[in-house]
C-alpha cells in the first residue's frame, strides 16, 4: 500500500450537482438532441464485443448505407468526430509523396491541406475566397496539371454556408485516375447526396448536426476503388487507431471473424443507431424538403430585417447553415452574446477565413422548423436594436 499522502484534494466543484441550461442550439453544430436519442444515451452500457453491440454496429452500417445512398461494403462509424473521419480518410488513402488536390474555400479545405502535409503528401490547393465554389472546368484543369491520386471537396462548407455542387465531379475524377473524397458533415440529411450515383469514392459525415446525436462519432464509406488503393499500400497508415483494415474487420466489413481493435463508445453507438433510425423513418426526401423549406423561410425573414445573405446564388446556399453578412457598424460578438444571454439561443460567428465576416445560423434536423426560425428572427431583431452600433 502506498505510503504517500494525497497531494490533491477532492475538487469542491465536483461536490455540486451537474447543472445544464436549457438552450436552443441554432449554431453550425452541435444541434439539440431528440428525445429518442437522449433516451438511448440513458441506457446501460454493454461490453463493446458483446453480440448485441455487434448487432447494433451492423444496423448502424445499414443506416449509413441508406443516408449515404451507397452499397459499399466498407462502411462503418469512427470513434471520433468528423475531424477523425477526415484523418481516417487521408491517413489511409495517402502515402508520402502522393499527389493530393484539395479545394480550399473555407476551413475544412484548410484542415484537409494541413493533415495531408503532415503525412508528407504533395499538396496542391485550389483556393477560393470565402463564399466561392469549384466548377467542373476549374477542377479538370487542376486534375490535368497535377495528376493527383485524390481530390477533396467539402459538400457543405459550414464556415461559409456554401453547398458545393457534386454532379459530374466523380466521373471527371475517374477519367483522370483520381479518387474523390467528400466532406458531408454539415450537409448530410439536409441536402441531397448520392454517393454511388455521383461517383464519390470516400464520403464522411458527423453525428452532431442533422442527425441530432451527441458529438463524438462519425460516418465513413469507401468505394471499391478506394478500398483497392488502401489495401495496396506500400506503407502502414500513420495511425493505428484509424487504420481502416483493422476497423473494417472490427466492424464486420471483411467477412472474417472480428478481432479487438479498440473500445468503442458503446452508449454513443446507441445514440447514433437511434438517430439513423429516426432519419430512416422520416425518409431522406422528407428531410431534404424540411431543411429546404425551413432555410428558405429563414432567408426571407433575415432579408426582412434588412440583413444580407453571404452566399449570393440561392443554388449554392447550404440548407442547413445560413451565413449572414455582419451588419455594418456592429461587432458580431455583441450580437451573438446578446442572443445567448437574453434568449438562450446559440448562433455563431464565422470560422477560419470567414471569421469576422459572417454570422452563422444552423437549422439542423429537429431544429429545422418555422417556429425556431421565428424565435431566432425575433432575437436578432431585438439584438440589432439593443447592441451598440458604430455609425462612423
Amino acid at each position: 500500500m502506498a505510503s504517500h499522502s494525497l497531494l490533491v484534494a477532492p475538487p469542491a466543484a465536483l461536490s455540486k450537482p451537474l447543472s445544464i441550461p436549457s438552450r436552443l442550439l441554432l449554431g453550425p453544430g452541435p444541434s439539440n438532441l431528440t428525445p429518442r436519442v437522449m433516451a438511448a444515451g440513458a441506457l446501460q452500457t454493454l461490453g463493446h464485443m458483446h453480440q448485441e453491440v455487434y448487432q447494433i454496429m451492423d444496423e448502424i452500417k445499414q443506416g449509413i448505407q441508406y443516408v449515404f445512398q451507397t452499397r459499399n461494403a466498407l462502411t462503418l462509424a469512427i470513434s471520433g468526430s468528423g475531424h477523425c473521419a477526415l484523418e481516417a480518410a487521408l491517413f489511409n488513402l495517402l502515402e508520402p509523396g502522393d499527389s493530393f488536390l484539395v479545394g480550399v474555400s473555407g476551413i475544412w479545405g484548410q484542415r484537409a491541406q494541413d493533415i495531408a502535409e503532415r503525412i508528407g503528401a504533395r499538396v496542391y490547393p485550389m483556393i477560393k475566397v470565402p463564399g466561392g465554389h469549384f466548377t467542373l472546368q476549374e477542377v479538370e484543369e487542376a486534375l490535368a496539371r497535377h495528376k493527383p491520386a485524390l481530390l477533396f471537396l467539402a459538400h457543405g462548407e459550414s464556415s461559409t454556408g456554401v453547398m458545393q455542387p457534386l454532379d459530374g465531379y466523380g466521373e471527371l475524377c475517374h477519367r483522370y485516375q483520381c479518387l474523390l473524397l467528400v466532406d458531408s458533415v454539415a450537409s448530410l440529411g439536409g441536402a441531397p447526396i448520392h454517393m454511388d450515383r455521383q461517383g464519390i469514392d470516400v464520403l464522411y459525415s458527423g453525428s452532431q448536426k442533422v442527425l441530432n446525436a451527441p458529438p463524438g462519432t462519425s460516418l465513413i464509406s469507401f468505394s471499391d476503388k478506394a478500398k483497392s488503393k488502401i489495401y495496396a499500400r506500400k506503407t502502414k497508415p500513420v495511425s493505428f487507431y484509424l487504420d481502416i483494415k483493422w476497423l473494417a474487420n472490427f466492424w464486420g466489413c471483411d467477412d472474417k471473424p472480428r478481432t479487438y481493435h479498440h473500445t468503442t463508445p458503446v452508449v454513443s453507438l446507441y445514440s447514433l443507431r437511434e438517430s439513423l433510425a429516426h432519419l430512416a423513418e422520416q425518409g431522406l426526401e422528407n428531410s431534404w424538403r424540411q431543411h429546404r423549406e425551413a432555410s428558405e423561410y429563414l432567408h426571407a425573414c433575415l432579408q426582412g430585417l434588412g440583413l444580407q445573405l453571404f452566399v449570393k446564388d440561392p443554388a449554392l446556399r447550404l440548407p442547413t447553415i445560413t451565413s449572414v453578412v455582419v451588419p455594418m457598424g456592429y461587432d458580431w460578438r455583441d450580437i451573438v452574446k446578446y442572443i445567448m444571454d437574453h434568449h438562450d439561443i446559440e448562433i455563431a460567428g464565422g470560422l477560419g477565413p470567414s471569421a469576422g465576416k459572417v454570422l452563422r445560423i444552423g437549422l439542423l434536423g429537429c431544429n429545422a422548423t418555422r417556429e425556431n426560425v421565428g424565435r431566432v428572427t425575433r432575437a436578432l431583431r431585438e439584438a440589432l436594436q439593443c447592441c451598440p452600433r458604430n455609425k462612423l
